[in-house]
């Protein structure tokens, strides 16, 4: 699935709201290939959650994607498919948006490596 001209695991996927999502494009991270598949995915309250479903599952699956960031609000809403996954990439980091801060007890990858390391 993965576009001739972008080597395997370049891209940074992105699930995220209005502001975070443009700041991040205007900073060169968007890529549509020729087939028209985006490497992002806006979110509104509007936003149906299977779509949402869908471009994780998407994202987490293309050979072109090395990372997904996604805002830890969002992730809250697919909660159950970031603790069921367990690949190592693309790698899964979740981010803050402007309007919710970074709460570390919500991130299912930073609590599955306190967990490796003995932390609870």
């Amino acid at each position: 699935m993965a576009d001739q001209a972008t080597p395997e695991g370049s891209l940074i996927a992105l699930i995220a709201d209005q502001d975070t999502a443009t700041g991040l494009l205007l900073t060169g991270i968007g890529h549509v290939d020729y087939r028209k598949n985006s490497n992002f995915l806006i979110v509104d309250e509007k936003t149906p959650q299977g779509k949402i479903e869908d471009a994780f599952r998407e994202f987490t699956t293309r050979d072109d994607v090395a990372v997904v960031l996604i805002n830890q609000s969002v992730a809250g809403t697919i909660r159950h498919l970031l603790n069921n996954y367990t690949k190592p990439i693309p790698a899964v980091l979740e981010i803050p948006s402007k309007d919710t801060p970074y709460d570390p007890s919500q991130d299912s990858v930073l609590s599955r490596v306190k967990f490796m390391f003995g932390d609870s």
